[in-house]
């Protein structure tokens, strides 16, 4: 069963302000929106690990012609049936390693905050290269490795709860780490920063953005303790282009 077919677990993740709000409540979406063609009129779109399918709705909103979200979990695609359905949109129950990875069917392929259930990038690197066509363009967020490669994905603390900084450990042994998401045990994959940009690169792409999620100075003013999100990385945003 898929971790978010699990009922504690997708009560927990709704409740969550992007599940709520969509877009607009994603803390990197202003940054990850710029990795993205402003005009997708006539755009074919793939989305890996589409949950919710807010992606999907922006890019039918913004003029594609086809999008194709698939997800591994029934739950998510049920709900993004009912609140993000359009004609021009088709969701489709499929893990991103099943993928059959079409030639040359898509514009453009877009992946958010999925790769990092994927134990294995290269294959799916590939796939989406094979699947692009010519000019066509892969913007992705993973977990930045500083992130996944924290201890627990959690901050030091002092006696007192104050952070004192966030531990890195086993930075160059990819593979499962066990952490807590939404109040359970999930299990993630650590890929370091060589093998994501360096994987895109062997699979043919080329790297036309690279930036780093943190807040904006309009959430940093609304909630001081966002300021803690500056001492680490948490996700990894690339524009990968296949010329």
């Amino acid at each position: 069963m898929d971790l978010y077919d699990d009922e504690k677990f997708f009560a927990s993740y709704a409740e969550m302000p992007r599940s709520r709000l969509g877009l607009r409540a994603a803390g990197e979406w202003a940054q990850f929106e710029r990795l993205l063609p402003r005009d997708m009129a006539g755009l074919d779109v793939l989305d890996l690990g589409c949950g919710y399918g807010w992606h999907c709705a922006y890019c039918a909103s913004r003029g594609a012609r086809r999008v194709l979200g698939i997800d591994p979990s029934g739950r998510m695609l049920a709900r993004a049936r009912e609140i993000n359905a359009a004609e021009r949109i088709e969701y489709r129950l499929c893990a991103v390693e099943d993928f059959g990875w079409p030639e040359a069917e898509f514009d453009l392929c877009i992946s958010n905050l999925a790769l990092h259930y994927v134990a294995e990038l290269p294959p799916v690197f590939a796939g989406v290269y094979r699947a692009l066509r010519p000019g066509g363009a892969f913007a992705l967020n993973i977990e930045h490795p500083v992130f996944t490669s924290g201890v627990n994905e959690d901050w030091q603390r002092d006696a007192a709860g104050r952070i004192l900084h966030w531990p890195v450990d086993r930075y160059f042994e990819p593979g499962a780490r066990r952490t807590l998401f939404c109040g359970c045990e999930v299990t993630k994959y650590h890929h370091s920063l060589a093998q994501i940009l360096g994987g895109l690169l062997e699979a043919g792409f080329t790297l036309a953005a690279v930036d780093e999620a943190r807040p904006s100075p309009e959430m940093l003013a609304a909630d001081p303790a966002m300021y803690d999100e500056l001492r680490r990385p948490i996700m990894l945003l690339v524009r990968a282009e296949k010329r």
